[in-house]
C-alpha cells in the first residue's frame, strides 16, 4: 500500500515541477525582450509606462484585492465562529458528563452517576436552540442513566419521572433504539418491584421486531414467571433455548421447571392430558417429566376416587412410562426410586402382559430392589404368596428409602398372616412401625 502511493507522490511533484518550469519559460519570453510599452492619457496628461510594469501590477493588485476580501470574510465570520466553538464546548462537557454518569453507574457509584447525570441534562437543556447531532438520542440516555442510578438508590419516584421523560414522543422519533431499550429497562424494574402489570404494559409497547430479541424473551420469561403463567414462561423458555441463550444444561433446567410447573398446575386428567400434549417430544421423552405427569395423574384419582377415572389413569400413565421402561439402565438410582413410587398405585390393575414385562425386568436386573419391590408387590396383588415373600424379603435387605422399606415390611406382615405366621407377622409390623409414615 505504502509503495504506489510514494510512486503517485513523486509522479505529482514531477509535473508540478515541469508546470512550474513551462511558466517560467512562458514568462521569460514574454517578458524578458519586450519593449512594449503602454501610454494612459489623462488630458492634459500622457504616461507612458512599461507593459511589464504594467502587467506586474495588474498581477500584484489582484492577489492583494484576493487577500483583502479573504480578509473581510474572516472578519465577518469570527462571531460565528466563536458560537461554534463555545456550542462544540458545551457539547463537549455534555458528552463527558454522560460518559462519567456511565463509568460511574458500571462501578457502582449511583450517586454520582445520578449528579454526573443531571449534569449531562443541564447541559443539553441549557442552550435547546443550540443544533447538536444526536441531541435527541443524548437526551434520552442522560434521562435512562439517572433513572438507573434512581432504581439502584431505590429512588421511585425519581425513576419514573426520567423513565417517562425518556420515553416522551419528541425524542422517541430521534432514536427508537434507546426507547426500546428505556422500555426494556423499565419492564426490569418493574419486574424488580413485582409491579406485574407495568411490566406487561411496558412489554406490550415494544415493536414487533424488538419482541423477539434475546433479551426481550428474557424478560418475557421473567414477567411469566412473576405472573405465574407457566405455559407462557415455557414458550419463552423453549425460544431461548433455541436462539441458545443458555448453555444446553441450563436449558433442559429451565425447561424441565417449568413443565414440571405446568403439570402440577393440572386439575383433573383432561387438563393433564391437554397439557401433557403440549409439550414437544424431547420434553415427553424426559423420564422427570413423564414420572411427574404420572404421578400427578394418581394424586388426582386419589383426591376424586372413581373407577372410570383410575381406569382412564391407568391407560395414560401405560402409554407415558414406555420410554422409561425402555431407558430403565440409564435412570439413576433417584429416578428408579420414582418410577417405583409411581408404579406402585397402577399394580392391581396391571394385566397379564404388564405383569410379565416386569418379571422380565426383574430377572434382567435380579439384584435391582427397586425392580424386586414391585415385583414383589404385584405378585402380592395376584396371591402369589411365596414368589412375593421372596421378592419382598430381597428388597427389605436392599431398600434405603424408609416410605419403600416401610411398605415393604407391611406387605411381608400381610403374607406371613396370610400363612398364619403370627410370630413372623408381628416381628414385621413392628420393623414397620419403627420406621414411621
Amino acid at each position: 500500500m505504502n509503495g504506489p502511493r510514494r510512486q503517485r507522490g513523486a509522479m505529482r511533484n514531477v509535473f508540478w515541477l515541469l508546470g512550474l518550469a513551462a511558466l517560467a519559460v512562458a514568462l521569460a519570453l514574454l517578458t524578458g525582450h519586450n519593449q512594449a510599452m503602454v501610454s494612459l492619457f489623462w488630458p492634459p496628461y500622457r504616461f507612458d509606462v512599461s507593459f511589464n510594469f504594467v502587467l506586474f501590477c495588474l498581477v500584484a493588485g489582484f492577489v492583494l484585492l484576493y487577500l483583502a476580501l479573504r480578509a473581510l470574510s474572516m472578519f465577518r465570520e469570527l462571531p460565528r465562529q466563536a458560537q461554534r466553538w463555545r456550542s462544540q464546548q458545551m457539547e463537549r462537557a455534555a458528552v463527558g458528563a454522560l460518559m462519567d454518569a456511565l463509568s460511574n453507574q458500571i462501578a457502582g457509584r449511583f450517586v454520582r452517576a445520578q449528579a454526573a447525570g443531571l449534569a449531562a441534562l443541564e447541559q443539553l437543556n441549557s442552550h435547546p436552540a443550540a443544533q447538536w447531532p444526536r441531541r435527541g438520542q443524548l437526551q434520552q440516555l442522560a434521562h435512562l442513566l439517572v433513572a438507573e442510578a434512581a432504581q439502584s438508590l431505590q429512588n421511585r419516584s425519581a425513576r419514573d419521572e426520567h423513565l417517562q421523560a425518556a420515553l416522551h414522543p419528541k425524542l422517541a422519533k430521534e432514536s427508537t433504539e434507546a426507547r426500546e431499550g428505556a422500555l426494556m429497562r423499565a419492564v426490569r424494574w418493574a419486574v424488580e418491584d413485582r409491579d406485574l402489570q407495568a411490566a406487561r404494559s411496558h412489554l406490550d409497547e415494544l415493536p414487533q421486531g424488538a419482541s423477539r430479541r434475546i433479551q426481550t424473551l428474557r424478560l418475557k420469561l421473567r414477567v411469566a414467571r412473576l405472573g405465574g403463567a407457566t405455559a407462557e414462561a415455557l414458550e419463552a423458555a423453549r425460544l431461548l433455548a433455541k436462539h441458545r441463550a443458555f448453555s444446553p444444561e441450563a436449558s433442559r433446567s429451565i425447561v424441565r421447571g417449568l413443565a414440571l410447573d405446568a403439570l402440577r398446575e393440572a386439575h383433573d386428567l383432561a387438563q393433564l392430558q391437554s397439557v401433557w400434549s403440549r409439550l414437544d417430544a424431547s420434553e415427553r421423552a424426559m423420564p422427570e417429566l413423564i414420572l411427574a405427569a404420572v404421578e400427578r395423574a394418581h394424586r388426582l384419582v386419589a383426591l376424586a376416587p372413581d373407577e372410570d377415572m383410575a381406569a382412564q389413569a391407568h391407560e395414560l400413565t401405560g402409554g407415558w412410562l414406555e420410554p422409561v421402561w425402555q431407558g430403565f439402565a440409564a435412570l439413576d438410582e433417584g429416578l428408579q426410586h420414582k418410577l417405583a413410587l409411581a408404579m406402585e398405585p397402577g399394580l392391581m390393575r396391571l394385566d397379564a402382559t404388564g405383569l410379565a414385562r416386569l418379571e422380565q425386568s426383574q430377572r434382567q436386573w435380579p439384584n435391582n430392589a427397586y425392580l424386586q419391590y414391585l415385583t414383589g408387590q404385584a405378585c402380592r396383588q395376584r396371591q402369589l404368596w411365596g414368589k412375593a415373600s421372596q421378592l419382598l424379603g430381597q428388597a427389605s435387605h436392599s431398600l434405603r428409602e424408609p416410605a419403600l422399606l416401610r411398605r415393604t415390611w407391611c406387605a411381608l406382615a400381610l403374607l406371613a398372616e396370610e400363612r398364619q405366621d403370627q410370630a413372623g407377622a408381628q416381628a414385621a409390623w413392628k420393623r414397620a412401625a419403627l420406621l414411621g409414615d
